[in-house]
């Protein structure tokens, strides 16, 4: 699943660093060619200070100012356009990541809960190996439990938690290897989905704080 998203994505953004490129080199040029026109301007600006006498002369030389002027700020204002398309168009790849990595993420935790379900199973299965208790009963026929069983419970049925009650509902493993417990009903350690890394119960964050 991943590697398909990467792919994609990958893919999508493929002729990116080409345009971008393409772009800077046109706002570096439009750069130059402002550049060149302010340093005519002061070829102008000094002409007309020193060595033009004439009105006419003196006219004509404003006149070209001013022209150079409006081009320069034409210019300008292109750059200033370059820049916002540039920018408009990583920002929609960066969206578009961000739209990416949400579903991603979504399908992963769908995904994860499935997992741990399964690992749940293996993991008692393992360690009573052998014992007719191991097997937890579905949660359909234990509806309520921790608050008042209306049908008896398998007497010989495991039990988790803090609470000490059988498995329902969304439960959660400690990654402590040696946690006592081991398994945990989300309600009972104050949890409403599953946490993102490693997830230890209280008692053992008490203990790995000591």
């Amino acid at each position: 699943m991943a590697n398909a998203f990467l792919s994609s994505y990958l893919e999508s953004i493929n002729s990116v660093p080409g345009e971008l490129q393409r772009n800077f080199n046109m706002m570096h040029d439009l750069d130059k060619r402002v550049e060149d026109l302010l340093a005519e301007i002061q070829e102008c600006h000094d002409r007309y200070l020193t060595s033009l006498k004439s009105s006419s002369d003196k006219s004509k030389c404003l006149s070209e100012i001013k022209e150079k002027f409006v081009q320069s700020h034409a210019y300008s204002d292109d750059k200033v356009q370059l820049a916002m398309q540039t920018y408009e168009m990583v920002d929609k790849h960066i969206r578009r990541l961000d739209t990416d990595l949400q579903r991603l993420e979504a399908k992963q935790r769908g995904a994860d809960k499935t997992s741990d379900s399964r690992m749940f199973v293996d993991k008692r299965s393992d360690k009573k190996k052998g014992e007719a208790a191991s097997t937890a009963l579905p949660f359909s026929l234990i509806s309520g439990a921790g608050e008042g069983l209306d049908m008896p419970v398998d007497p010989n049925e495991p039990t988790y938690c803090l609470c000490h009650q059988v498995s329902y509902g969304e439960m959660i493993g400690c990654d402590n290897a040696d946690c006592p417990v081991e398994w945990f009903h989300f309600a009972c350690v104050g949890l409403t989905s599953k946490p993102k890394g490693n997830w230890f119960c209280p008692r053992c964050s008490k203990d790995i704080g000591k």
